[in-house]
């Protein structure tokens, strides 16, 4: 495997080559804040711009903080990985000024498919959302390995 023997390693390897080209990451301010093998733990700002008519935090930046922690998580492993289905529950509101939190984790992993849940909290550790994700490998590797 090379320089990257260690899964730790190797996750931190893939946060540092995913995030910078995460363009829908950087517009909407989502920053990444952990990544393990098998988990990521991301935040966001909430903006009034992201807000709905009802002057709430839209459910698609919720939905998009707890999939992009998502996608941290199932390609934590380095093998590109997609989502194949993902629903998500919405607990309560978000608002302007509200930091969100998500942390995604590993459920279970088998062959080409993984299950992740990630839970949506406010500064104040209430919850906001459940989300989960349905992950499939595909060919290919984040981060290319020495050696290889």
């Amino acid at each position: 495997m090379g320089m990257h023997k260690d899964p730790q390693e190797l996750a931190e390897a893939v946060g540092a080559a995913m995030f910078p080209r995460d363009r829908n990451a950087h517009f909407l301010g989502i920053r990444l804040d952990e990544i393990r093998p098998g988990y990521a733990r991301m935040s966001l700002s909430v903006r009034p711009e992201m807000t709905n008519g009802h002057d709430v935090c839209h459910g698609g930046i919720i939905y998009t903080l707890a999939d992009t922690a998502f996608a941290y998580a199932c390609n934590s492993h380095n093998g590109n990985a997609l989502a194949s289905a993902c629903s998500i529950d919405y607990l309560a509101p978000a608002h302007p000024g509200d930091t969100l939190g998500v942390v995604c984790e590993e459920r279970h992993l088998a062959g080409r498919t993984g299950v992740y849940d990630a839970v949506v909290t406010n500064q104040d550790g209430k919850r906001i959302a459940l989300f989960r994700g349905k992950s499939h490998r595909v060919q290919g590797e984040v981060v290319r390995q020495q050696g290889e």
